[in-house]
């Protein structure tokens, strides 16, 4: 078990390192004059072509199992994918950037909330400490300033989070049938087929050009960085966070995503020579501090319930 939960914080991080870097990359794309709608769709329609072979390999003879499991592939495509992609962009509109991201990223707390909801068991006092010590860390890092609060714009960023969350339950889903590599697959063809929706009907304005990007100081063809994103920052990204999920659990694999912001502090710093921030830098350290507290939060809680001296949660005397 421990091995289990050991490879799988290996994919959730490498998961988070590759949804890190698309910040920049996607910037070099907008700095040459495209809209972030045509970063998006083509992004993700990029990716649903790179994983078209393997999942079609990979569900030869067993498209059964893609009937058992439509409802995963709708979630992960419709909600975690297109929904996601489409209220953050929305918001954005609205609320300043930070916030957005922010709001977006109350999905692991949703999910947290959720789960008391469904199950009626209370989260780990430990689980909920590191939610709120992981929030701070991300509002830290994100640099939330006080601009007055526009409700549409909060709303749109809700539901965005709603579309993170979902990510999460349909990553983390232990049993399904679908290898990862299939089940991102299936799911970026349906939220491609929602976001070229969206840009043919002028929801998601789409402008795209063939100009050069500047990209990590140099000047290089616009391809290369289409290529890195839809390689490294979808294809890439969505797999490593499927294989993490399954191996660590929602929860605590939705906090890990949190390293998100962190390697994006990283990678500009490797890329564009800008240090982090002193509250960037202890935004990150508290970040790190909460996903451990979500972990032993777990950890306590599957060692009492394990435990033959206690009973509804009251330790034996």
């Amino acid at each position: 078990m421990h091995a289990r939960r050991s490879i799988g914080l290996a994919f959730a991080l490498a998961s988070a390192a590759s949804f890190g870097i698309s910040g920049i990359l996607a910037s070099s794309l907008l700095d040459a004059g495209w809209t972030s709608g045509a970063v998006t769709t083509v992004r993700i329609t990029g990716g649903a072509l790179v994983l078209l072979p393997p999942t079609l390999w990979l569900l030869r003879g067993r498209w059964d199992a893609v009937a058992r499991s439509w409802k995963e592939v709708l979630v992960l495509g419709v909600l975690a994918i297109a929904l996601c992609q489409l209220a953050f962009f929305s918001a954005v509109a609205y609320i300043q950037p930070s916030l957005a991201l922010l709001i977006e990223f109350l999905g692991p707390v949703l999910l947290v909330f959720a789960t008391w909801a469904v199950t009626r068991r209370a989260p780990a006092c430990l689980t909920l400490a590191g939610a709120g010590v992981a929030l701070v860390g991300l509002a830290l890092i994100s640099g939330v300033g006080g601009d007055a609060l526009h409700p549409i714009g909060v709303l749109l960023a809700l539901g965005s989070a709603i579309g993170n969350a979902a990510y999460w339950v349909v990553a983390s889903k232990p049993d399904s049938e679908l290898h990862p590599i299939a089940l991102a697959g299936l799911g970026m063809v349906v939220g491609a087929i929602v976001l070229g929706a969206a840009s043919i009907s002028g929801l998601l304005p789409f402008e795209a050009t063939a100009e050069p990007v500047v990209l990590g100081g140099a000047t290089v063809p616009m391809w290369v960085a289409v290529g890195l994103v839809v390689l490294v920052s979808t294809a890439a990204a969505y797999v490593l966070g499927i294989l993490g999920g399954r191996r660590l659990g929602a929860t605590l694999a939705s906090f890990v995503g949190y390293s998100e912001t962190m390697f994006a502090i990283v990678w500009t710093a490797l890329l564009l020579w800008i240090l982090p921030t002193p509250p960037q830098l202890l935004g990150a350290a508290a970040i790190i501090a909460g996903v451990v507290l979500v972990r032993l939060g777990q950890t306590g809680r599957s060692r009492a319930a394990r435990s033959p001296n206690v009973v509804e949660g009251v330790p034996a005397p």
